[in-house]
Protein backbone atom coordinates (compact mmCIF):
# COMPACT_ATOMS: atom_id res chain seq x y z
CA UNK A 1 0.00 0.00 0.00
CA UNK A 2 2.61 2.61 0.94
CA UNK A 3 4.44 1.82 -2.20
CA UNK A 4 1.07 2.48 -4.57
CA UNK A 5 0.52 5.66 -2.40
CA UNK A 6 3.87 7.05 -2.95
CA UNK A 7 4.05 5.86 -7.39
CA UNK A 8 0.10 7.69 -7.21
CA UNK A 9 1.68 10.86 -5.22
CA UNK A 10 4.68 10.69 -7.66
CA UNK A 11 2.49 10.18 -10.80
CA UNK A 12 -0.29 13.04 -9.54
CA UNK A 13 3.39 15.45 -8.95
CA UNK A 14 4.36 14.54 -12.34
CA UNK A 15 1.06 15.55 -13.58
CA UNK A 16 0.74 18.69 -12.08
CA UNK A 17 4.32 19.73 -13.46
CA UNK A 18 3.53 18.58 -16.56
CA UNK A 19 0.08 20.58 -16.89
CA UNK A 20 1.82 23.72 -15.52
CA UNK A 21 4.47 23.56 -17.94
CA UNK A 22 2.13 23.08 -20.95
CA UNK A 23 0.05 25.37 -19.55
CA UNK A 24 3.35 28.14 -19.45
CA UNK A 25 4.40 26.90 -23.06
CA UNK A 26 0.65 27.52 -24.29
CA UNK A 27 0.35 31.11 -22.80
CA UNK A 28 3.45 31.52 -23.91
CA UNK A 29 3.38 30.41 -27.83
CA UNK A 30 -0.81 32.32 -27.33
CA UNK A 31 1.11 35.83 -26.21
CA UNK A 32 3.60 35.20 -29.50
CA UNK A 33 1.22 34.66 -32.10
CA UNK A 34 -1.31 37.94 -30.16
CA UNK A 35 2.37 39.91 -30.06
CA UNK A 36 2.58 38.66 -34.45
CA UNK A 37 -1.17 39.64 -35.03
CA UNK A 38 -0.81 42.91 -33.16
CA UNK A 39 2.59 43.83 -34.96
CA UNK A 40 0.94 42.55 -38.03
CA UNK A 41 -1.79 45.12 -37.77
CA UNK A 42 -0.10 47.88 -36.92
CA UNK A 43 2.53 47.51 -40.20
CA UNK A 44 -0.66 46.69 -42.49
CA UNK A 45 -2.54 50.01 -41.37
CA UNK A 46 0.98 52.12 -41.63
CA UNK A 47 1.13 50.73 -45.08
CA UNK A 48 -2.26 51.59 -46.36
CA UNK A 49 -1.63 55.08 -45.01
CA UNK A 50 1.61 54.95 -47.11
CA UNK A 51 -0.25 53.36 -50.24
CA UNK A 52 -3.15 56.00 -49.63
CA UNK A 53 -1.19 58.74 -48.50
CA UNK A 54 1.36 58.64 -51.63
CA UNK A 55 -1.32 58.45 -53.98
CA UNK A 56 -2.63 61.15 -53.00
CA UNK A 57 0.27 63.21 -53.56
CA UNK A 58 0.48 61.96 -56.55
CA UNK A 59 -0.70 65.63 -58.36
CA UNK A 60 2.81 67.08 -56.70
CA UNK A 61 4.70 64.52 -59.20
CA UNK A 62 3.20 64.92 -62.39
CA UNK A 63 2.62 68.55 -62.07
CA UNK A 64 6.64 68.63 -62.33
CA UNK A 65 6.25 67.17 -65.70
CA UNK A 66 3.90 69.67 -67.42
CA UNK A 67 6.03 70.45 -69.54
CA UNK A 68 5.73 66.82 -71.48
CA UNK A 69 2.94 66.11 -73.06
CA UNK A 70 0.36 63.31 -71.00
CA UNK A 71 0.74 60.52 -73.76
CA UNK A 72 5.45 60.49 -73.44
CA UNK A 73 4.48 60.87 -69.07
CA UNK A 74 1.73 57.59 -70.13
CA UNK A 75 4.35 55.84 -71.82
CA UNK A 76 7.53 56.59 -69.83
CA UNK A 77 5.47 55.42 -67.03
CA UNK A 78 4.40 52.06 -68.51
CA UNK A 79 7.99 51.91 -69.70
CA UNK A 80 10.01 52.06 -66.41
CA UNK A 81 7.39 50.72 -64.55
CA UNK A 82 7.58 47.53 -66.34
CA UNK A 83 11.55 47.42 -66.12
CA UNK A 84 11.21 48.33 -61.98
CA UNK A 85 8.37 45.43 -61.84
CA UNK A 86 11.01 43.00 -63.53
CA UNK A 87 14.11 44.03 -61.65
CA UNK A 88 11.71 42.94 -58.47
CA UNK A 89 10.32 39.86 -59.60
CA UNK A 90 14.50 38.74 -61.13
CA UNK A 91 15.47 39.80 -56.83
CA UNK A 92 12.99 37.87 -55.24
CA UNK A 93 13.39 35.32 -58.05
CA UNK A 94 10.35 35.05 -59.60
CA UNK A 95 10.72 35.42 -63.24
CA UNK A 96 9.04 31.62 -64.00
CA UNK A 97 5.78 32.41 -62.33
CA UNK A 98 5.68 34.46 -66.08
CA UNK A 99 6.25 31.93 -68.31
CA UNK A 100 3.82 30.17 -66.28
CA UNK A 101 1.26 32.42 -66.76
CA UNK A 102 1.00 32.63 -70.24
CA UNK A 103 0.13 28.66 -70.78
CA UNK A 104 -3.69 29.88 -69.45
CA UNK A 105 -5.43 31.30 -72.55
CA UNK A 106 -7.77 32.88 -70.08
CA UNK A 107 -5.57 34.73 -67.39
CA UNK A 108 -4.03 36.05 -70.19
CA UNK A 109 -7.02 37.35 -71.99
CA UNK A 110 -7.88 38.81 -68.01
CA UNK A 111 -4.62 40.27 -67.38
CA UNK A 112 -4.83 42.59 -70.85
CA UNK A 113 -8.26 43.65 -70.32
CA UNK A 114 -6.58 44.57 -66.75
CA UNK A 115 -3.98 46.16 -68.57
CA UNK A 116 -6.14 47.96 -70.90
CA UNK A 117 -8.27 49.22 -67.91
CA UNK A 118 -5.37 50.68 -66.13
CA UNK A 119 -3.63 52.36 -68.74
CA UNK A 120 -6.60 54.28 -69.45
CA UNK A 121 -7.37 54.97 -65.98
CA UNK A 122 -2.80 56.47 -65.83
CA UNK A 123 -3.52 58.26 -69.37
CA UNK A 124 -6.58 60.01 -67.68
CA UNK A 125 -5.32 61.00 -64.49
CA UNK A 126 -1.84 62.00 -65.97
CA UNK A 127 -4.10 64.34 -68.01
CA UNK A 128 -6.34 65.44 -65.93
CA UNK A 129 -3.30 66.69 -62.86
CA UNK A 130 -1.87 68.74 -66.08
CA UNK A 131 -5.12 70.12 -67.11
CA UNK A 132 -5.82 72.01 -63.99
CA UNK A 133 -8.18 69.28 -63.45
CA UNK A 134 -7.41 68.08 -59.74
CA UNK A 135 -10.42 68.77 -58.13
CA UNK A 136 -12.87 66.77 -60.67
CA UNK A 137 -10.07 63.74 -60.69
CA UNK A 138 -10.48 63.63 -56.66
CA UNK A 139 -14.08 63.61 -57.24
CA UNK A 140 -13.51 60.28 -59.18
CA UNK A 141 -11.81 58.49 -56.58
CA UNK A 142 -14.33 59.53 -54.08
CA UNK A 143 -16.86 57.61 -56.21
CA UNK A 144 -14.71 55.19 -56.82
CA UNK A 145 -15.56 52.99 -53.35
CA UNK A 146 -19.01 53.19 -54.27
CA UNK A 147 -18.64 51.82 -57.77
CA UNK A 148 -16.89 48.97 -56.11
CA UNK A 149 -19.43 47.90 -53.85
CA UNK A 150 -21.99 48.12 -56.80
CA UNK A 151 -19.48 45.93 -59.18
CA UNK A 152 -19.71 43.41 -56.66
CA UNK A 153 -23.95 43.58 -56.59
CA UNK A 154 -23.51 43.15 -60.01
CA UNK A 155 -21.16 41.05 -61.05
CA UNK A 156 -20.06 38.94 -57.71
CA UNK A 157 -23.55 38.71 -56.03
CA UNK A 158 -21.90 39.84 -52.99
CA UNK A 159 -25.10 41.44 -51.02
CA UNK A 160 -25.47 45.40 -50.31
CA UNK A 161 -27.27 46.28 -47.07
CA UNK A 162 -29.86 49.34 -47.13
CA UNK A 163 -27.40 51.76 -45.83
CA UNK A 164 -25.17 50.84 -48.63
CA UNK A 165 -27.77 51.00 -51.25
CA UNK A 166 -28.85 54.43 -49.77
CA UNK A 167 -25.24 55.76 -50.30
CA UNK A 168 -24.64 54.74 -53.95
CA UNK A 169 -28.60 56.04 -54.87
CA UNK A 170 -27.17 59.71 -52.85
CA UNK A 171 -24.13 59.43 -54.98
CA UNK A 172 -25.94 58.75 -58.29
CA UNK A 173 -28.30 61.34 -57.63
CA UNK A 174 -25.43 63.95 -56.86
CA UNK A 175 -23.64 63.20 -59.79
CA UNK A 176 -27.05 63.19 -62.06
CA UNK A 177 -27.72 66.72 -60.77
CA UNK A 178 -24.29 68.01 -61.38
CA UNK A 179 -25.06 66.76 -64.80
CA UNK A 180 -28.22 69.38 -64.93
CA UNK A 181 -26.53 71.89 -63.71
CA UNK A 182 -23.39 71.88 -65.66
CA UNK A 183 -24.84 70.82 -69.06
CA UNK A 184 -22.88 67.97 -69.11
CA UNK A 185 -21.89 65.22 -67.21
CA UNK A 186 -18.29 65.03 -65.16
CA UNK A 187 -16.86 62.59 -67.75
CA UNK A 188 -12.96 63.19 -65.70
CA UNK A 189 -14.42 62.04 -63.00
CA UNK A 190 -16.83 59.21 -64.06
CA UNK A 191 -14.08 57.90 -66.12
CA UNK A 192 -11.34 57.57 -63.72
CA UNK A 193 -13.74 55.81 -60.85
CA UNK A 194 -15.37 53.46 -63.56
CA UNK A 195 -11.78 52.60 -64.99
CA UNK A 196 -10.39 52.35 -61.53
CA UNK A 197 -13.49 50.18 -60.14
CA UNK A 198 -13.35 48.04 -62.99
CA UNK A 199 -9.65 47.09 -62.63
CA UNK A 200 -10.49 45.95 -59.53
CA UNK A 201 -12.97 44.27 -60.05
CA UNK A 202 -10.85 42.28 -63.10
CA UNK A 203 -8.06 42.11 -60.36
CA UNK A 204 -10.39 40.29 -58.19
CA UNK A 205 -11.25 37.64 -60.80
CA UNK A 206 -7.79 37.15 -61.81
CA UNK A 207 -6.19 36.95 -58.05
CA UNK A 208 -2.87 37.09 -58.51
CA UNK A 209 0.23 37.87 -56.82
CA UNK A 210 0.23 41.90 -57.01
CA UNK A 211 3.42 42.23 -57.87
CA UNK A 212 3.53 39.68 -60.66
CA UNK A 213 -0.26 40.90 -62.06
CA UNK A 214 1.52 44.42 -62.58
CA UNK A 215 4.72 43.12 -64.17
CA UNK A 216 2.59 41.24 -66.70
CA UNK A 217 0.07 44.21 -67.01
CA UNK A 218 2.77 46.42 -67.81
CA UNK A 219 4.86 44.24 -69.97
CA UNK A 220 1.79 43.45 -72.16
CA UNK A 221 1.66 47.28 -73.32
CA UNK A 222 5.82 47.96 -72.54
CA UNK A 223 5.95 47.37 -76.22
CA UNK A 224 3.89 50.33 -77.34
CA UNK A 225 4.83 52.74 -75.04
CA UNK A 226 8.54 52.33 -75.95
CA UNK A 227 7.53 52.07 -79.52
CA UNK A 228 6.11 55.52 -79.19
CA UNK A 229 8.84 56.95 -77.46
CA UNK A 230 11.15 55.69 -79.86
CA UNK A 231 9.67 57.31 -82.40
CA UNK A 232 9.35 60.74 -80.61
CA UNK A 233 13.06 60.29 -79.51
CA UNK A 234 13.59 60.02 -83.15
CA UNK A 235 11.81 62.86 -84.24
CA UNK A 236 13.97 64.74 -82.13
CA UNK A 237 10.53 65.69 -79.93
CA UNK A 238 11.17 63.04 -76.65
CA UNK A 239 11.44 64.83 -73.65
CA UNK A 240 14.00 62.46 -71.96
CA UNK A 241 17.85 63.67 -72.41
CA UNK A 242 16.33 66.62 -74.69
CA UNK A 243 14.43 68.18 -71.12
CA UNK A 244 16.41 69.36 -68.19
CA UNK A 245 18.11 66.69 -65.91
CA UNK A 246 15.07 66.89 -63.37
CA UNK A 247 12.41 66.15 -66.16
CA UNK A 248 14.69 62.95 -67.06
CA UNK A 249 15.05 61.56 -63.73
CA UNK A 250 11.54 61.73 -62.98
CA UNK A 251 10.20 60.50 -65.92
CA UNK A 252 12.60 56.95 -65.39
CA UNK A 253 11.37 57.43 -61.90
CA UNK A 254 7.59 57.28 -62.35
CA UNK A 255 8.20 53.55 -62.63
CA UNK A 256 9.15 53.03 -59.22
CA UNK A 257 6.61 55.88 -58.19
CA UNK A 258 3.88 53.58 -59.89
CA UNK A 259 5.09 50.01 -58.04
CA UNK A 260 5.75 51.16 -54.64
CA UNK A 261 2.65 52.61 -52.98
CA UNK A 262 0.78 49.17 -55.45
CA UNK A 263 3.14 46.94 -52.86
CA UNK A 264 2.23 49.05 -49.91
CA UNK A 265 -1.24 48.46 -51.13
CA UNK A 266 -0.65 44.65 -51.34
CA UNK A 267 0.98 44.68 -47.70
CA UNK A 268 -1.76 46.28 -46.32
CA UNK A 269 -4.83 44.19 -47.90
CA UNK A 270 -3.05 41.03 -46.24
CA UNK A 271 -2.89 42.51 -42.85
CA UNK A 272 -6.05 44.58 -41.97
CA UNK A 273 -10.16 44.33 -42.41
CA UNK A 274 -11.43 45.30 -45.53
CA UNK A 275 -13.51 47.83 -43.61
CA UNK A 276 -10.07 49.99 -42.07
CA UNK A 277 -9.06 49.58 -45.38
CA UNK A 278 -12.16 51.39 -46.66
CA UNK A 279 -11.92 54.00 -44.23
CA UNK A 280 -8.20 54.66 -45.00
CA UNK A 281 -8.35 54.69 -48.91
CA UNK A 282 -10.30 58.80 -48.67
CA UNK A 283 -7.44 59.55 -47.39
CA UNK A 284 -6.17 59.62 -51.34
CA UNK A 285 -8.93 61.39 -53.05
CA UNK A 286 -8.91 64.37 -49.83
CA UNK A 287 -5.15 64.96 -50.23
CA UNK A 288 -5.90 65.50 -53.97
CA UNK A 289 -8.49 67.49 -53.47
CA UNK A 290 -6.77 69.48 -50.63
CA UNK A 291 -3.93 70.07 -53.85
CA UNK A 292 -6.15 70.96 -56.27
CA UNK A 293 -8.25 74.14 -53.79
CA UNK A 294 -5.25 75.24 -52.10
CA UNK A 295 -1.94 74.84 -53.75
CA UNK A 296 -3.06 75.19 -57.32
CA UNK A 297 -5.77 77.09 -56.71
CA UNK A 298 -8.45 75.33 -58.74
CA UNK A 299 -12.24 76.68 -59.11
CA UNK A 300 -14.38 73.89 -59.23
CA UNK A 301 -17.56 74.94 -60.67
CA UNK A 302 -21.17 74.95 -59.09
CA UNK A 303 -21.99 71.70 -60.83
CA UNK A 304 -18.69 70.39 -59.48
CA UNK A 305 -19.69 71.64 -55.47
CA UNK A 306 -23.08 69.76 -56.10
CA UNK A 307 -21.34 66.88 -56.91
CA UNK A 308 -18.65 66.81 -54.29
CA UNK A 309 -21.52 67.76 -51.64
CA UNK A 310 -23.30 64.49 -52.51
CA UNK A 311 -20.81 62.24 -52.75
CA UNK A 312 -19.35 63.17 -49.64
CA UNK A 313 -22.40 62.68 -47.61
CA UNK A 314 -22.83 59.05 -49.53
CA UNK A 315 -19.43 58.23 -48.81
CA UNK A 316 -20.03 59.86 -45.26
CA UNK A 317 -23.30 57.73 -45.34
CA UNK A 318 -21.11 54.21 -46.15
CA UNK A 319 -18.56 54.69 -43.74
CA UNK A 320 -20.35 55.59 -40.34
CA UNK A 321 -22.54 52.68 -41.14
CA UNK A 322 -19.75 49.92 -41.34
CA UNK A 323 -19.84 49.07 -37.67
CA UNK A 324 -23.73 48.88 -37.31
CA UNK A 325 -23.94 46.73 -40.26
CA UNK A 326 -20.95 44.91 -38.93
CA UNK A 327 -22.64 44.15 -35.36
CA UNK A 328 -25.70 42.52 -37.03
CA UNK A 329 -24.14 40.37 -39.35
Amino acid sequence: MYIYFNLSKNFYLLFKITVWTSTRAGIRLYSRKTMKNQTSKISGTLAAFLAYGMWGLFPLYWKMLKSVEPLQILSHRIFWAAVFCLILLGASKQLSRIGELFRSPRKVLRVAACAIVVTANWGIYIWAVNSGRITESALGYYINPLLSVAFGVLFFRERADVWTKAAVSVAALAIFAAAVIYGSVPWVSLLLAVTFAGYGALKKQLALDPLLGLTIETLMVAPLAFGYLAIRQFQGTGAIFNASLLVTALLILAGAVTAIPLLFFAKAANSISLQKMGFIQYVSPTGQLFLGLVVFHEKPTSALLVAFAGVIAAVLMYVLTRKRVAEKA
